[in-house]
C-alpha cells in the first residue's frame, strides 16, 4: 500500500470516529449500537470494514479513537493542534514502518520455525542455501541449466494451503530458469525432466518481505510448491 493509501486510510478513520464520537454527544447512537437504516449507514458502515480491514492488513492492532477524533476536531475547529499538518505524515509514517518491521520478524521467526520443523520429516532434503525438497517422481530426462528455458506445470500454496498461484492442465509455464526466484532457479537445475517436487522456499530464497503486489502472499512466507518439469529448450 503506498503512503497515499495510508494517510488516506487514516483520514477516513478520522472521519468516521468523528461521526461516532459526534453521535456519542448528541445521545442518538454509540459506535457499538449503530443501525443500518439508510444508504448513508450501510455507506459509513463499508467505509469501516473497509478501513479496518486495511489497518489489520497491515499489522494494525490498536488506536486511540478519542485522540484521533480530538486531532480531527481541533483543525475544524481552528484550535491549535499538537501536531502539525507538516509533522504528522513523518509520525504516521515512523509508526506504520515501525509496525511492518515487527510483522516481518514475526513472520521470519514463524518460517524458520516451520522448516526447521520441516527439514525432520521424512524424505525431505535440505541443500547448502537452505532450500527444501521433496521427491515425488524421479525423472530420468537431463538436468537444465540457468541459461535454459523450461516447461513445467505447478502449484504454489503457502505453508497452511493457501494458493497462491498454479498452472492448468494442458497449458504448462514457460519462462528462463535464471528469471524466476531463486528457489526456483536452484531447484530445477537439480531436476532431471520428467521429474515431480514438491519444494519448499524459505523466504530469502522467494519473496521476502517484499511480495508481489497485488498477491496474497504475506512478507516473510515460506512458499510450497508442488512442481513438474516437463521439458528444457536448450540455450542456443
Amino acid at each position: 500500500m503506498s503512503f497515499k493509501r495510508i494517510v488516506s486510510v487514516f483520514a477516513i478513520v478520522i472521519a468516521t470516529t468523528l461521526v461516532f464520537t459526534a453521535c456519542d454527544q448528541k445521545g442518538v447512537s454509540s459506535s457499538n449500537d449503530v443501525a443500518i437504516v439508510s444508504q448513508i449507514d450501510s455507506v459509513s458502515y463499508a467505509i469501516g470494514v473497509d478501513v479496518g480491514s486495511s489497518l489489520k492488513d497491515m499489522g494494525v492492532k490498536e488506536f486511540n479513537s478519542a485522540a484521533v477524533a480530538k486531532g480531527f476536531n481541533d483543525v475544524f475547529n481552528d484550535v491549535p493542534v499538537l501536531i502539525s499538518k507538516e509533522a504528522a505524515q513523518p509520525v504516521i509514517r515512523g509508526y506504520l514502518d515501525k509496525v511492518r518491521k515487527e510483522k516481518s520478524e514475526l513472520a521470519q521467526k514463524e518460517a524458520d520455525a516451520f522448516l526447521a520443523k520441516n527439514a525432520k520429516k521424512e524424505g525431505v532434503q535440505t541443500t547448502k542455501s537452505g532450500l527444501q525438497y521433496k521427491i515425488i517422481k524421479d525423472g530420468s530426462g537431463v538436468k537444465p541449466k540457468a541459461t535454459d528455458k523450461v516447461k513445467v506445470y505447478y502449484k504454489g500454496t503457502l505453508t497452511d494451503g493457501t494458493e497462491f498461484d498454479s498452472t492448468k492442465d494442458g497449458n504448462p509455464a514457460s519462462f528462463n530458469v535464471n528469471g524466476v526466484i531463486k528457489g526456483w532457479t536452484e531447484a530445477l537445475q537439480l531436476m532431471p525432466v520428467g521429474s515431480k517436487w514438491q519444494l519448499f522456499i524459505p523466504p530469502g530464497l522467494g519473496y521476502g518481505p517484499n511480495p508481489p503486489r497485488g498477491s496474497n502472499i504475506p512478507p516473510n512466507s515460506v512458499l510450497v510448491f508442488d512442481l513438474e518439469l516437463l521439458e528444457v529448450v536448450p540455450s542456443k
